[in-house]
């Protein structure tokens, strides 16, 4: 039995306080369905006091006004104090979300960490002042922090989604408030410890778990200048409503339903030892996974065949086993929703190739088969709706072009592949289809270049320059002749 890790006080502007609240947020293992954590449920009184702390800290405090080269000192001991407890983050996110543990070292924990130190390579190399030739005379153009900074995370990648928030803006100048999910908040407590022991000034990081409710008061908060979500369009629009009343600057990274893109002369071996990793990754919780795989009708017998295979032989099981490749979905919500999935889409006509319910031996726990679903169209809604489980649809296509009429045929536009032996005719591909990242011949996401989405996938950018530039204001200041 996995022993029960509680914790009876908020991380309020650096120092671990007494909630002004009663509530409790439960965390539930999604293997073993017991309870396995209990922390304060931040109430909006609790909110008030970790927006005040902010605000004091970026209007008089010392965190805004100290160089860059003082606050990379220390991001990067945060930086090294998540690399040095890497194991031990990953071993808690899996425990909550279900996320493989071996996925949870690479992406979860040393993802997190890469994202840091990726940063601080952006801060350094970005131009926070230069000085311009205007029309009028001279003049200087300054980026200044933007202010006090919201950041709603995810349960599915916590300290990745917190540390692709939290890294820019700390470095920015920027204090922030950080609001973990109810499923996943163990782990924040152990970010912010290492903050604190990195010597963040007072006031400069709160964490407060909560759900919706409270969260959406956060967004709303006049105190605040920046918000930064990530998670569920539907989500993303109340943010987007709710921050505009006080003109809040957004960011939004939303879902995604991405098409990889096999062309005639792919090598079969390649584009599915590429591909099924990037399809089924974290169980299918994923809003960059490759979930519609478009293949050419002419080889439809033989790649269908060898997806089937492939998905056949994942294995199964406990997170916290190093040979489990597909783990449980966090919630029962979140299993019944892809089981949902999985009768529309016979209902739809779809054929299951391989999976379809619920693993043999597997009675307790949130699990889902790897599901393929062959001869899928477009139309269909397993097809065009973010299932956001180990669901995945094989789509036939005549030639190139209504390949690409379908890839790009989506609400969303966040992620993509295409596989082929031509990697110029790669690219091609890639420039039509609208959407933020693509890849070619494999599937990546690198930190030093601009990640979000194009329509329903989101507004703005993190990561890269791109995203640092989002925590700043741009200033101009004339000068006079001559000077």
């Amino acid at each position: 039995m996995t022993e029960l890790v509680e914790h009876g006080q908020l991380f309020i502007g650096g120092e671990l306080t007494d909630p002004l609240g009663r509530d409790v947020i439960e965390v539930i293992s999604p293997h073993t369905e017991e309870v396995i954590g209990r922390v304060p449920h931040a109430s909006r009184a609790d909110v008030d006091r970790a927006v005040a702390a902010a605000r004091r800290a970026f209007d008089e405090g010392p965190w805004p006004r100290a160089t860059l080269e003082e606050r990379i000192e220390v991001v990067g001991r945060i930086k090294d104090g998540i690399a040095a407890r890497h194991e031990e983050i990953a071993r808690v996110i899996s425990s909550q979300n279900g996320s493989p543990y071996s996925w949870s070292v690479l992406a979860q924990a040393l993802g997190a960490m890469m994202v840091w130190d990726t940063a601080i390579r952006v801060a350094r190399e970005f131009t926070h002042e230069e000085r311009r030739e205007g029309v009028l005379g001279p003049i200087l153009v300054r980026r200044e922090p933007v202010g006090v900074v919201a950041a709603v995370v995810p349960w599915n990648v916590p300290q990745f989604v917190a540390a692709a928030k939290l890294a820019p803006a700390l470095l920015a100048g920027c204090p922030v408030v950080l609001k973990p999910s109810p499923e996943s908040p163990l782990d924040a407590y152990l970010l912010g410890g290492i903050a604190r022991e990195a010597g963040l000034p007072e006031g400069v990081l709160s964490i407060l778990p909560a759900d919706r409710e409270v969260g959406e008061y956060l967004v709303g908060h006049p105190g605040v200048d920046k918000v930064s979500f990530t998670g569920s369009v539907a989500a993303g629009r109340r943010v987007m409503e709710v921050a505009a009343r006080n003109l809040t600057r957004v960011t939004l990274e939303l879902g995604g339903k991405s098409a990889a893109l096999v062309l005639p002369d792919a090598d079969l071996e390649a584009a599915v030892s590429g591909i099924v990793p990037a399809a089924w990754m974290n169980n299918g919780q994923a809003c960059v996974a490759q979930t519609r795989i478009l293949v050419p009708r002419t080889r439809y017998d033989e790649f269908a065949d060898a997806f089937a295979r492939a998905a056949r032989a994942l294995v199964v099981g406990d997170p916290l086993d190093p040979a489990t490749q597909v783990g449980p979905l966090v919630a029962r919500r979140q299993q019944q929703r892809s089981l949902d999935y999985i009768r529309i889409g016979q209902e739809e006509g779809a054929k299951i190739l391989t999976g379809g319910g619920r693993p043999d031996g597997l009675e307790r726990g949130w699990y889902v088969e790897p599901t393929l679903f062959g001869d899928v169209g477009n139309s269909m809604r397993i097809a065009r709706e973010e299932i956001f489980g180990p669901v995945v649809c094989l789509l036939p296509y005549g030639d190139e072009a209504e390949a690409v009429r379908i890839a790009d045929d989506s609400d969303y536009g966040l992620s993509g592949s295409v596989w082929t032996a031509d990697t110029e005719r790669g690219v091609d591909i890639a420039r039509q289809i609208r959407t933020g990242t693509y890849s070619v011949n494999t599937f990546s996401l690198d930190m030093l270049g601009p990640f979000g989405g194009y329509k329903n996938s989101g507004l703005g950018r993190e990561f890269g320059p791109e995203g640092y530039g989002a925590y700043l204001e741009h200033k101009m200041i004339h000068l006079p002749a001559g000077a």
